[in-house]
C-alpha cells in the first residue's frame, strides 16, 4: 500500500469523499481557494439523482443526467479526482484508505489536513436485505437502467404470454413508498403504459396495473394535505392505484405481500417492484462514528456539530443524507434528504474552510428551506414554495425550471429540454432500450447486480 500526495508545499490538503450534490458543491467552491483538493468517488461521474426515474422509464438517456467529474474540474488544476472506494478513515493520522475500482490499481492511502465526507445514502429495506433481489432501487444509474430494462421487458413478455393470469402479473407494477420518488416513478410508469398503446398486437398496454403502496395515510407526506390530495387525484387519473395504510411484510420474485392496520394481508402478483420506501446513511457514516465515538441514529446517520464538524475532530466535516445536526439543547435534528440540503451544506463547508484559512471563527449551518416539488406526470405536478402552493401546469413548469437550473452542464440542459419538449408534444420516449441478458422466468437483467453505494444526496 502506498501513500498518495499530490499537494503543493505549504497549502492545505482537502479530501472530499463523494461526488454527489454536497461533495461536488464543496469541491467547486474549494477550487477557488489556495488549497489542494482530492475528490474521491467510486463512480467517475456526478449523477443528477432526482431525474434517475426518468432514465428508468425511458424518458431520458443516462448521459443526460450524468456528467464526468474530470470534465467538471478540467480547468481547476488544484483539484484531483480519484476513481476509488473509501474503505476506512484513520482520524488519528489523518489518512483516508481507498480501494481503487480498477482491477489493475492497488490500494492507497490519501493524507488530508481537512476531510469532507459526503457519502450520501442508500435505500433502507428495514432489515430485509433479501428484498434487494426482488425490488429494484433508484439510487444509482445502474439501478435505473436495470429498472428500465425490466419495465420494457415486462411488456415484451406480455406480448408472448398466452395465459391471462401470467399476462396480468407481467403487466402489474408495484412501487413501494409514496414520497416524491415513488410518486414520480408510479406516474411515469402509468404514462409509459399509455405511450406504448398501439405498439403491441396481443394486448392493450394501457390496461397495465400500477400500484403505489404507502404505510402512511397519504402520498407526499412532507407536503401540505391539500397538495397531497391533488397529487393522489392526479395519480388516479393516470391509472395509478394508491394503497394507503399498508406495510410491506414480504417481497419475492412472485410479488408483494402487504398488511393493513387491522392485520389483514394481501398478496399481489407482480413482475416489477420498485423500492422507494426510505433511506439509510451510507456505510461511511458508521465508519466515522466508530472512530470518533459519535452517535448514530436508527437510520445510521452520524451526529455532527452545528457547524457540520465531527465531534472531537474540527478538521473533519460531514454532510448530506449521512448526518444529523446537534442542536444547542443537545437534541438531534435530521434535515430532509433533498438535493438542496446537501448543496447548501457543501457550500457552507467550503465557506467554513475559507473562514478557517482567514482565522475567522466557525459559523453554524442554517438551512434555508426553498420548498418542495414533485411531478406526477405530463403537465401534472405539485409545488410548495415558501408558502405558495401550486398544482397542475404551473407547478409542472416550476418543477422543470428548477431541475434544469440544478442540472450540471449546458449540453445536458439543452438535451433534456429537447427530450422533454418531444415527450410533451409527441408523447414519445426515445430511450426504450432493453439492456442486459434476460435470465430465468422473469425477463430482465439480474437483480443482484444493480446495487451500489450511493455517493450523493438525492431524494426519498
Amino acid at each position: 500500500m502506498s501513500t498518495l500526495s499530490d499537494g503543493t508545499a505549504g497549502r492545505p490538503r482537502v479530501v472530499v469523499i463523494g461526488g454527489g450534490f454536497g461533495g461536488l458543491q464543496a469541491a467547486l467552491q474549494l477550487a477557488k481557494l489556495p488549497v489542494d483538493v482530492t475528490l474521491i468517488d467510486r463512480r467517475n461521474f456526478h449523477l443528477f439523482q432526482p431525474l434517475a426515474y426518468q432514465v428508468a422509464t425511458g424518458a431520458l438517456s443516462p448521459g443526460e443526467i450524468a456528467y464526468p467529474l474530470r470534465r467538471i474540474f478540467r480547468r481547476r488544476r488544484n483539484v484531483r479526482v480519484l476513481l476509488a472506494e473509501v474503505t476506512d478513515v484513520d482520524l488519528e493520522n489523518r489518512l483516508v484508505h481507498v480501494e481503487p475500482v480498477i482491477d489493475e490499481a492497488r490500494a492507497e492511502t490519501v493524507p488530508y489536513d481537512i476531510l469532507i465526507a459526503s457519502g450520501g445514502s442508500e435505500y433502507n429495506y428495514f432489515g430485509h436485505d433479501e428484498w434487494r433481489e426482488a425490488a429494484a432501487e433508484l439510487k444509482t444509474l445502474e439501478g435505473a437502467l436495470a429498472i428500465r430494462s425490466e419495465i420494457l421487458a415486462a411488456f415484451e413478455a406480455a406480448e408472448l404470454e398466452e395465459d391471462p393470469e401470467r399476462r396480468r402479473s407481467l403487466l402489474t407494477f408495484v412501487v413501494v413508498g409514496a414520497g416524491p420518488t415513488g410518486v414520480e416513478m408510479a406516474g411515469q410508469i402509468a404514462e409509459i403504459a399509455r405511450d406504448l398503446r398501439g405498439d403491441f398486437r396481443t394486448f392493450d398496454s394501457g390496461r397495465a396495473r400500477i400500484m403505489l403502496v404507502e404505510a402512511a395515510d397519504r402520498v407526499l407526506g412532507a407536503f401540505p394535505p391539500s397538495l397531497s390530495a391533488k397529487a393522489a387525484r392526479s395519480l388516479e387519473d393516470l391509472g395509478v392505484t394508491p394503497q394507503f395504510d399498508r406495510m410491506v411484510i414480504d417481497l419475492d420474485a412472485t410479488g408483494v405481500t402487504t398488511q393493513a392496520h387491522d392485520g389483514t394481508t394481501e398478496h399481489t402478483d407482480a413482475h416489477t417492484v420498485v423500492w422507494a420506501a426510505g433511506v439509510m446513511a451510507a456505510r461511511l457514516a458508521g465508519v466515522l462514528a466508530r472512530h470518533a465515538g459519535a452517535e448514530l441514529d436508527r437510520s445510521g446517520r452520524v451526529a455532527v456539530n452545528a457547524d457540520l464538524t465531527l465531534p472531537g475532530h474540527p478538521e473533519v466535516f460531514a454532510l448530506g443524507d449521512m448526518v444529523t445536526l446537534r442542536r444547542p439543547d443537545g437534541s438531534l435534528a435530521a434535515l430532509p434528504g433533498l438535493a438542496p440540503v446537501a448543496i447548501q451544506q457543501g457550500r457552507h463547508v467550503a465557506r467554513a474552510v475559507a473562514d478557517r484559512l482567514a482565522g475567522h471563527p466557525p459559523r453554524p449551518f442554517r438551512y434555508h428551506d426553498k420548498g418542495n416539488l414533485a411531478t406526477i406526470g405530463r403537465a401534472k405536478a405539485v409545488a410548495d414554495v415558501r408558502g405558495l402552493r401550486l398544482s397542475g401546469f404551473v407547478a409542472w413548469v416550476t418543477w422543470l425550471v428548477v431541475h434544469l437550473w440544478y442540472l450540471i452542464g449546458f449540453e445536458n440542459r439543452l438535451l433534456v429540454v429537447i427530450r422533454w419538449a418531444w415527450s410533451f408534444l409527441a408523447h414519445g420516449r426515445g430511450v426504450r432500450l432493453i439492456t442486459g441478458e434476460p435470465t430465468g422466468e422473469r425477463t430482465g437483467v439480474p437483480r443482484g447486480e444493480r446495487a451500489g453505494d450511493a455517493t450523493g444526496s438525492g431524494r426519498r
